[in-house]
């Protein structure tokens, strides 16, 4: 059998002050790696002014073709950052932008292909989220493969029209989402 130690020999208390040592700078070591570890990712967003250029852009795109259009742009995670709605435009188009950009950046992809996802299976539940319309007129916004928001066009005698128009936006910042 082994004899306890005793904290009054001085053979003892090296050992236990050389142990109290190495648990300390264990404890030290582990307590500056840690922050390393959870550091917080980086996040891209959308400042609201390239969100406003991204708008007038296509707004101007639109009514230089005779087409009343209102227009959204929403941030990453839907929320609005901008919206114009032309002069002379009918009431429903401010809420259709809104709904198609909110749809590409949910989906992260143009609102035209969610359209023909249902167009191709109508059952899907897809349809029926709050915000989401199967109608073409939106494209997501990227940096790089990252859906940072999206634009959505209403109002221009049909969603390949809006489109244009909200892909004139993208292309207006281009240098900046890169």
């Amino acid at each position: 059998m082994r004899a306890e130690k005793n904290p009054f020999c001085l053979k003892d208390r090296r050992d236990m002050k050389a142990k109290t040592r190495f648990l300390a700078l264990a404890a030290l070591a582990t307590a500056y790696a840690l922050p390393a570890q959870a550091e917080l990712p980086v996040k891209k967003f959308l400042p609201a002014s390239l969100a406003a250029t991204i708008a007038q852009t296509a707004y101007e795109t639109c009514a230089k073709q005779g087409y009343q259009v209102s227009v959204h742009v929403v941030g990453d995670e839907g929320q609005s950052i901008a919206a114009l709605r032309g002069d002379g435009t009918s009431p429903h188009t401010f809420e259709n932008s809104l709904r198609k950009a909110y749809t590409a950046r949910t989906f992260r992809t143009p609102s035209g292909e969610f359209a023909q996802r249902v167009k191709d299976n109508p059952t899907t539940g897809a349809v029926h989220l709050a915000g989401v319309i199967a109608a073409q007129g939106a494209l997501p916004i990227k940096v790089g493969d990252e859906v940072i928001g999206a634009v959505g066009v209403s109002g221009a005698p049909g969603g390949d029209k809006d489109e244009a128009c909200a892909k004139a936006g993208i292309d207006k910042v281009a240098d900046f989402l890169k």
